[in-house]
């Protein structure tokens, strides 16, 4: 007698559910995450042209302030005894220099007192330069010693004026005034008043016992037989937008001082731009380059953003070719740049100002320039505006795959509804198998 099957469903309900929910889902998910990887790579590459640009805007700006002055050297002879600086007022040529004197700091030192001596009390006051406010006072009580004094003095002065130190020789201490500033117009002055009158000893008035160890003195430079009288020992303006520094007096020999054009922050500030035109024009290119032969584009392929771009920074350029190339700077087809700095100092030997007129603050390329730039690098501007964009449709891609998982759980849940539910009557169906089997089998049996 044959008999009713009860092996049940024998189904895997979640492996078959999880299979199922991938099968639906996969294909939206992959068109969204595809979607998402085309916008991280367009935002990858806004982020390139901003960072391109950027650095063409500080290279550019460099340029713009270094083109607006020119540059000057000033160069002394070996062993001149001084040094030299020129601004860009400075006037090219060469100067005959003879460093006749320099300006030296007043010394005054008082005579020897044994270790811990009292000097006396009464006010001191000590007085340099020609302002009402170029002085100070300091009282003493009785008992003030010299190092009560010297301390009492620095903590007036402060960083003015004047310093005062105790120096122990073998005969003593000494008290030592020097002057902050050199030349005549910075002596010292010290007088004293009141008290017991020992204070008389440690000034430079009549009656006092300060001795001059070094004398104020003024600087003295003669170029090409003008001479200047300095307090300081460095001079401008003798030499035209040249400040000298004099070390060494050598007086009776003259030096030769050579003031000529320099170009070589110049030159480092175009080689600087050209770098940053062609990097910028280079990622433009790769941004937006199309390769015919595996027929793939690259992220802004066709992109009218980076089209007027590219448009605007070939038309400055093209706009001003005959100008450009007479500085050595050149394009090629490509709209590559180079630069030739011999052709630089021909072109600015037969015009000062052909580096400025281009390339100034206000210059016929730099302003221009600046303005594009400007338009797209602003935090308002047009990279800025794209970005956002990108940004934007980011967030709606992720608010679709947020929607496609809720839908994707409400799916495996409806098919494992289901599922259960063909399981529940397919294990009644096997019990009433199994019953009706029995009743089989107790007949056989009678």
């Amino acid at each position: 007698m044959s008999t009713i099957s009860v092996t049940g469903s024998g189904l895997d309900i979640p492996s078959l559910v999880s299979q199922l929910v991938q099968a639906s889902r996969q294909p939206t998910e992959s068109r969204l995450k595809t979607q998402a990887s085309q916008i991280n790579t367009k935002l990858s590459a806004v982020g390139q042209i901003k960072s391109s640009l950027s650095s063409l805007q500080t290279a550019l700006e460099k340029l713009a302030a270094v083109a607006h002055k020119p540059s000057f050297q000033a160069r002394a002879q070996e062993g001149a005894g001084f040094t030299a600086t020129a601004s860009s007022d400075a006037v090219p040529g060469s100067y005959s220099v003879e460093v006749l004197a320099l300006a030296t700091a007043q010394k005054l030192a008082s005579a020897a007192y044994a270790p811990g001596a009292v000097v006396g009390s009464g006010t001191l006051s000590i007085a340099w330069g020609s302002d009402d406010d170029q002085s100070l006072t300091v009282e003493f009580e009785e008992g003030a010693t010299l190092a009560d004094i010297a301390r009492a003095v620095n903590r007036a002065a402060g960083s003015k004026g004047v310093t005062a130190a105790v120096i122990t020789a073998d005969d003593g201490e000494h008290l030592v005034f020097t002057a902050r500033g050199t030349g005549l117009a910075n002596a010292l002055t010290i007088t004293a008043s009141g008290g017991d009158g020992g204070l008389a000893a440690v000034t430079n008035g009549a009656g006092g016992g300060l001795v001059e160890q070094v004398a104020a003195a003024d600087a003295r430079v003669r170029v090409d037989g003008f001479e200047r009288t300095s307090a300081s020992n460095e001079i401008a303006e003798l030499v035209p937008g040249v400040t000298l520094a004099l070390a060494t007096a050598r007086p009776g020999e003259a030096f030769r001082l050579e003031v000529e054009a320099d170009r070589t922050e110049l030159e480092s500030a175009i080689e600087a731009f050209v770098s940053a035109y062609n990097g910028a024009g280079s990622v433009l290119r790769t941004t937006t380059r199309y390769d015919s032969a595996t027929r793939t584009a690259a992220a802004l392929t066709g992109d009218s953003l980076v089209r007027g771009l590219q448009q605007q920074l070939r038309n400055l350029a093209s706009g001003h070719t005959l100008e450009l190339k007479a500085l050595g700077l050149t394009l090629d087809k490509a709209g590559v740049m180079s630069f030739d700095k011999g052709k630089l100092g021909e072109a600015l030997a037969a015009d000062p100002q052909a580096v400025s007129r281009l390339f100034g603050e206000e210059g016929a390329i730099a302003s221009p320039l600046r303005t594009v730039l400007k338009t797209y690098l602003d935090s308002e501007g047009v990279l800025a505006r794209r970005t956002e964009n990108l940004d934007k449709q980011k967030e709606g891609l992720d608010k679709q795959l947020e929607q496609l998982d809720l839908r994707m759980e409400k799916l495996a849940a409806l098919y494992t509804a289901q599922f259960t539910a063909m399981e529940t009557m397919i294990l009644q169906l096997q019990s009433s198998a199994s019953s009706l089997n029995g009743l089989l089998a107790q007949g056989s049996r009678s």
